[in-house]
């Protein structure tokens, strides 16, 4: 076989037609996996009253963080070892199954099984389609085909919201309650995916003989599954029961377990911990993981705040999240597209965390009951950009930081980190947002029972008689708690001077989760000034002259 076959053979000649047509089909992939982080959270209550397992909503969310997290990097892995089609047909299989036995469901218990089925699969499409695009691009205009990964990770993530609260609020759609329309929606775009990569994407027949680091994929499950079950439940629980404690423990055991089974298991570990020596490959783990919790945590606060304290529906936050869609297309294409013509990425990350810092400062400094909706309209363009100017250049940079014979290791560990940081943010963050929002309600209905004005509403009769201020007395005379704040649907019905200080306190609740995430979003923009300062080499085209330079015979 003369060189310039050998290399087509690897795949190194694909047309633009054909990159674009592959890119189609990686990108329904991925606008499948982000999407499905959302998706549920405007649709949750619906679903969960419908199947009468109210107090077992957030095993569906906890379950679908669980798997797709521990998954992402065995998905690398052993992409690195079998190929990435396989492996990227089989998520997409998994991940239609898990979809159609979600719209399928009878109850919340078989809810959590199907989005944990849904998880297996959505890790793959996170991971590798990244992955497959730095096999089959060129470094020199990876940076722009990974920034259009980018937007469409951010816009699906925001459009989440938007679709699964339209769903829910439709009572049928085709013979099918609404909010089942939020996993069957998956089919059509599944189906899409599978047969655009079945078709088109084509990439050497890859099968390297080593070991599986079954230990290691033990290990990270017994790290992970723990410690996401306490963010997420710990408020339920309280931070210091005894599962929680249980959790801790657990989590702890995992790492350490982790850490021996990767030294022991070397070359073949699932993350290979020679890869942190590389300062490249070790900043941008940590900068993702951070960025995630920031990037979750506005997903989670804005919307937040736009229901809560401005009383918009959920579709009508979603729609004004869009904003925010503007700004990671705006910082996601111009990063890539500016590190394939120069090959310089530091620039971005330190410039992105910086504008991440100044949005979440002035978000938890300026939102309160009285605010105009164009200023978070305003700031999540910003809180966009920075993102965008943030992960593709980070996925990029771990990309190269590593050999290529790990290059599904090292993006998959971007999307790891930085999943694992969004998992931590969405629950933490919703935790303290409500833990928060207790004391300060309490305060302040204390403070208006003092004023003359908010006694003589309170003793109206006529207030009193409105069947709209039901709940708000009831809320008056149990108090605010964990509890009584699980459920808000009544507060923008009932009277807007009796709730006022409900109100307020939520605004500030959000205002001190932002400042939480400014704070950490600080430390990531001091970190990044430790990134190196070179210019990203492909290791690829550097054997490319050598290799080609012999024709055809």
């Amino acid at each position: 076989m003369s060189k310039t076959s050998a290399v087509r053979a690897a795949g190194e000649t694909l047309t633009q037609r054909q990159i674009v047509t592959v890119m189609v089909g990686l990108m329904l992939g991925m606008f499948l996996a982000s999407l499905d982080q959302t998706i549920v959270s405007t649709s949750i209550y619906t679903i969960a009253n419908d199947l009468g397992g109210l107090s077992l909503q957030a095993w569906a969310t906890t379950a679908y963080l669980i798997t797709s997290t521990v998954s992402t990097p065995l998905y690398g892995k052993l992409s690195d070892i079998f190929g990435r089609r396989p492996l990227y047909l089989i998520a997409i299989v998994i991940f239609l199954a898990g979809s159609l036995y979600a719209g399928s469901v009878h109850s919340m218990t078989e809810l959590a099984l199907a989005r944990g089925v849904q998880g297996l699969g959505a890790g793959g499409l996170l991971a590798l389609a990244l992955t497959i695009i730095g096999d089959i691009v060129s470094l020199k205009d990876r940076a722009k085909y990974q920034g259009y990964f980018m937007s469409v990770f951010g816009i699906s993530s925001v459009l989440g919201p938007v679709v699964g609260g339209a769903f829910a609020g439709s009572s049928n759609i085709l013979g099918f309650d609404g909010w089942r329309w939020v996993f069957f929606i998956n089919l059509p775009i599944g189906l899409a995916a599978l047969t655009v990569v079945f078709l088109f994407l084509h990439l050497p027949v890859k099968h390297v003989k080593q070991k599986i680091d079954y230990f290691g994929a033990a290990a990270i499950t017994l790290a992970i599954v723990p410690l996401l079950l306490v963010a997420e439940q710990g408020r339920a629980w309280g931070w210091a029961s005894l599962n929680s404690f249980l959790c801790y423990g657990l989590g702890v055991v995992g790492i350490v377990w982790f850490l021996l089974a990767e030294k022991r298991a070397g070359d073949y570990a699932l993350i290979p911990l020679r890869l942190f020596r590389n300062a490249t490959f070790g900043l941008s783990s940590l900068l993702n993981f951070i960025i995630g919790i920031g990037m979750f945590g506005a997903i989670a606060m804005l919307p937040m705040y736009l229901q809560l304290v401005k009383g918009l529906t959920p579709t009508e936050a979603g729609l004004m999240m869009i904003t925010f869609t503007v700004g990671i297309l705006t910082g996601s294409i111009t990063a890539g597209r500016t590190i394939s013509a120069s090959g310089t990425y530091r620039i971005f990350p330190i410039m992105g965390t910086a504008i991440l810092t100044g949005a979440a400062l002035l978000m938890g400094l300026s939102l309160g009951v009285d605010t105009g909706l164009w200023v978070p309209g305003v700031i999540a363009v910003f809180f966009g950009m920075g993102l965008g100017f943030c992960m593709q250049p980070l996925t990029l940079a771990m990309q190269v930081s590593v050999p290529p014979k790990d290059m599904g290791v090292g993006t998959s560990s971007a999307a790891f980190f930085r999943s694992m940081g969004g998992a931590v943010g969405t629950a933490v963050f919703i935790s303290m947002l409500f833990s928060v929002a207790a004391g300060r309600i309490a305060d302040g209905i204390k403070s208006a029972m003092e004023s003359d004005d908010f006694q003589a509403v309170l003793a109206d009769p006529a207030v009193a008689a409105d069947p709209a201020n039901a709940k708000l007395y009831e809320f008056f005379q149990h108090g605010a708690s964990n509890d009584s704040l699980n459920d808000t649907s009544w507060l923008h019905s009932a009277n807007s001077v009796l709730t006022r200080p409900i109100t307020e306190g939520f605004a500030y609740a959000i205002d001190t989760v932002m400042l939480t995430a400014a704070a950490l979003t600080g430390i990531a923009f001091l970190i990044s000034f430790a990134l190196p300062n070179k210019k990203l080499t492909d290791p690829k085209a550097a054997k490319e002259p050598e290799t080609v330079a012999v024709p055809a015979h």
